[in-house]
């Protein structure tokens, strides 16, 4: 992925917001090293930047950087305050019973051999998320997921505790892509030959609401939905609205 691929939402002398692609990780990687992260990436053009908050690699959407010391610092305590409104869209493997949800389950991060974070009760630190179904797709549901709080893989831990594993998520699922071969009976495509619908977590940070470092003023960003994410739900669509 290269520079000119990643779309910038808005700039000004404090703040850069990005839409960052899926594939990118927002700060450096101790088990991918040879990845560049988003501000290095961006960094020739828009020198030194601090990243405010960070989404998963595989994760695609809104990401806020801040382009001075003290915007970081008036934006971290910003989210440390829990003034930071975030949204996500998730789909995610079966269908809840309910149509909104609060999970307030504490977690761990680097929990296990994996490196999950994982619900403890005893040693984890406070993590709630707000969950609403948006729509049934079949085997699937199209949720949408607002963290209350920033745990490390919050919304992916927290789901797949519930029983609800977010596509195709190496981690927390069985990391299986969707394939049109598996939804369709009528497909007559060869299966080796065949690109999956969607190969990465598919989780998407939709929008951001937060307060300018500098202006204080309320703003609100928004990030449509890739391709992979766009073209596997219409595709559920088709299939399972009939």
């Amino acid at each position: 992925m290269s520079k000119e691929q990643i779309a910038i939402i808005h700039s000004d002398d404090s703040i850069l917001v990005v839409d960052k692609p899926s594939g990118i990780p927002c700060t450096p990687d101790r088990y991918e090293k040879d990845e560049i992260p988003l501000p290095i990436l961006l960094a020739e053009a828009w020198g030194k930047l601090y990243p405010v908050h960070r989404i998963d690699r595989d994760t695609s959407g809104i990401t806020v950087l801040a382009r001075t010391p003290e915007a970081h610092k008036i934006l971290n305590a910003q989210f440390a305050e829990r003034e930071v409104r975030k949204t996500y869209d998730a789909l995610v493997r079966g269908f809840p019973e309910w149509t909104e949800t609060a999970i307030d389950l504490p977690l761990r991060a680097d929990g296990d051999r994996e490196h999950r974070t994982v619900v403890d009760r005893s040693r984890g630190k406070d993590a709630i998320t707000r969950f609403t179904v948006v729509e049934k797709l079949g085997p699937y549901a199209l949720l949408r997921a607002e963290p209350e709080t920033g745990r490390t893989h919050q919304i992916r831990a927290h789901l797949a505790a519930a029983g609800y594993p977010i596509v195709a998520d190496p981690l927390y699922g069985d990391g299986k892509p969707i394939l049109l071969s598996q939804l369709k009976r009528s497909w007559h495509g060869d299966s080796w030959e065949e690109k999956p619908l969607l190969a990465r977590t598919a989780l998407h940070a939709r929008s951001i609401a937060f307060t300018h470092p500098v202006t204080a003023e309320r703003l609100v960003f928004e990030s449509p939905w890739p391709r992979d994410l766009t073209a596997v739900v219409n595709q559920l669509r088709k299939i399972f609205r009939r």
